[in-house]
């Protein structure tokens, strides 16, 4: 059964820096895509980002590109989420999902697997 853990959220002030973590297990992650999505109160869950375990192919949301990067770690099984230039409006919770559906997924119900969340909140 495939479970995913993130962690490395917190409090950050605007302009900072932050390093989010998803730890998989379960499955054999070669054939998944896996993908960040944030929550912000009040608001639909938003696509953040995405990686193909395969290849490390990465795509993006518009609202942080350039701002954030997915990278993947084979060996420990965990996909990141490097976040530079923090906004206050990147405060969210943010999820770690998996699927393999698709060629570059951005909808959340295409998504199968998803983590607990962990919660980004960035001061001004």
């Amino acid at each position: 059964q495939v479970q995913l853990v993130e962690s490395g959220g917190g409090l950050v002030q605007a302009g900072g820096s932050l390093r989010l973590s998803c730890l998989a297990s379960g499955g054999t992650f070669s054939s998944y895509i896996m993908g960040w999505f944030r929550q912000a109160p009040g608001k639909e869950r938003e696509f953040v980002g995405g990686i193909r375990w395969s290849n490390g192919w990465t795509y993006y949301g518009d609202s942080v590109k350039g701002r954030f990067t997915i990278s993947r770690d084979n060996a420990k099984n965990t996909v990141y989420l490097q976040m530079i230039s923090l906004k206050p409006e990147d405060t969210a919770v943010y999820y770690c999902a998996a699927t393999m559906k698709g060629f570059t997924p951005r909808l959340s119900n295409v998504y199968d697997y998803w983590g607990q969340g962990t919660q980004v909140t960035v001061s001004s």
